[in-house]
């Protein structure tokens, strides 16, 4: 992948700070992931949250070992506290350089740590996109994080399984195009995708 470790912390801020603009009436709103309410997109958020910080810290287990698949993620209660925190740890877990070395779990699969990081990046970049595009919020990733997610489909796109079918068939955008849109195209979203 990339390489190089880089800081979760800007991009984990950026989607605590889109899901505190969440309010109680945009939860049962649709969103990018047509099996996905509001309410489930970020309770699939807090589940990644907590595994991506469990994989940086090789804290395998439970929470490493769960398939995405498996349920329809859902908030829990007092989410808005724990969404955040979770984000905050994975981020610190990530700093240390520890867990960029050898292999680590998560979604029950074992990866090596670069990699790991690399789906961490993608998963909050890109949900962070369906968030903000299903509750009407201006979004800005952080380019970092934009970038190594824009590396990571890249290299992914020519699979034809497509990391085992979580991604939707590609959907073209313009050369032109902003990196977003085309980081949107490559996880199989339309970039003019509107509630």
């Amino acid at each position: 992948m990339t390489g190089q470790t880089f800081d979760f912390g800007p991009q984990a801020l950026v989607v605590a700070r889109l899901a505190a603009g969440v309010t109680d009436a945009r939860l049962d709103g649709a969103t990018p992931c047509p099996e996905y309410a509001v309410h489930n997109l970020l309770g699939h958020l807090a589940g990644l949250a907590v595994a991506f910080r469990d994989a940086g810290r090789k804290d395998l287990g439970p929470t490493t070992d769960a398939s995405p698949a498996a349920i329809l993620p859902d908030i829990e209660a007092g989410w808005r506290e724990a969404l955040p925190k979770a984000l905050d740890e994975l981020a610190d877990a990530w700093r240390d350089p520890a867990a960029w070395t050898g292999t680590t779990r998560a979604g029950g699969v074992t990866l090596p740590a670069e990699v790991a990081a690399a789906v961490a990046a993608d998963e909050l970049v890109v949900h962070g996109w369906d968030l903000a595009r299903a509750t009407g919020q201006d979004y800005e990733p952080d380019g970092t994080a934009l970038r190594v997610t824009h590396q990571f489909l890249t290299g992914v796109a020519d699979d034809p399984t497509r990391l085992g079918g979580i991604f939707g068939p590609i959907v073209p955008v313009s050369d032109g195009a902003p990196l977003l849109d085309h980081v949107a195209g490559l996880s199989g979203r339309d970039p003019r995708w509107k509630p």
